[in-house]
Formats: structure tokens, sequence, C-alpha cells
């Protein structure tokens, strides 16, 4: 499982990586990718949509389930991933690079802070994983 230390992370497993200002580039993890399988089917918000922090915003179809997609922080969507309509197993073949969803305008930059770093996050894919075997 691949954790980018520049990346924050949700227990929903998306990620989050704030570039300029309140900028906020919006995906779903290696390690959600993985056990969601082959994805099928992404659907996106449009533009100007307002998100907020731990609601859906989206959803992803793969061979094995249907899975809402949460927002990592609120604010307005400024760009969407159209690519991913057409060739959603982007997502499984580079979740962190050309597979990202949204872009958005953050308007609570400190809901960042909720976030896990990648340390954290692996350690919750650890224990998430282990409490799956029991």
């Amino acid at each position: 499982m691949e954790a980018p230390k520049e990346l924050r992370y949700s227990q929903e497993h998306e990620w989050v990586l704030v570039e300029e200002d309140n900028l906020a580039t919006i995906g779903i993890t290696d390690y959600a990718q993985d056990q969601l399988g082959d994805v099928v089917f992404v659907e996106l918000p449009e533009p100007d949509t307002q998100l907020t922090q731990d609601e859906p915003f989206g959803v992803v179809e793969s061979v094995k389930a249907v899975s809402d997609i949460y927002a990592p922080v609120s604010g307005a969507v400024k760009a969407v991933n159209t690519e991913l309509l057409n060739t959603p197993e982007t997502i499984n073949e580079d979740p962190y690079g050309d597979a990202w969803l949204v872009q958005v305008e953050m308007n609570a930059p400190e809901e960042l802070d909720a976030l896990m770093t990648a340390e954290e996050y692996e350690r919750f894919v650890e224990e998430e994983q282990e409490s799956a075997d029991e």
C-alpha cells in the first residue's frame, strides 16, 4: 500500500493535496482502489457544487461494490476530472496522479487538521485490516 507523505488522509480513504492557497485536490487512496477492485464507473459533482466535510459527493462503482466518495474538506468544486468518466480504470492504475477526482476551493482550511498524516493513515489501515481479520 502506497501513502505519499505530502498528502493528508480521511478515515473514508480519500486523500487531499493542498498545493496553493486554499485549493485542495482530492482522490481516493491506493488502499481504497485495491479494496474496490476494478473500477468501472465514477460519478462526480458539477463545478461550483458545495462540498461539506464527511458528506458524500460522488460514487465509485467497481466489479465488487458501489461506494460513496466522501469529502475530506468543505468547499466549492473548482475542477472535475472528467477524464475519469470515460476511463474510470485510471483510479486503479494511478490513484495519486491522473486519477484525482476534484479540486476544491476550501472554505475551512482548518479542517485539514482533522485529517491523518501518511504515517497515521498507514497505522489506521493496519488496524482496520486486523479488525477485519478477527
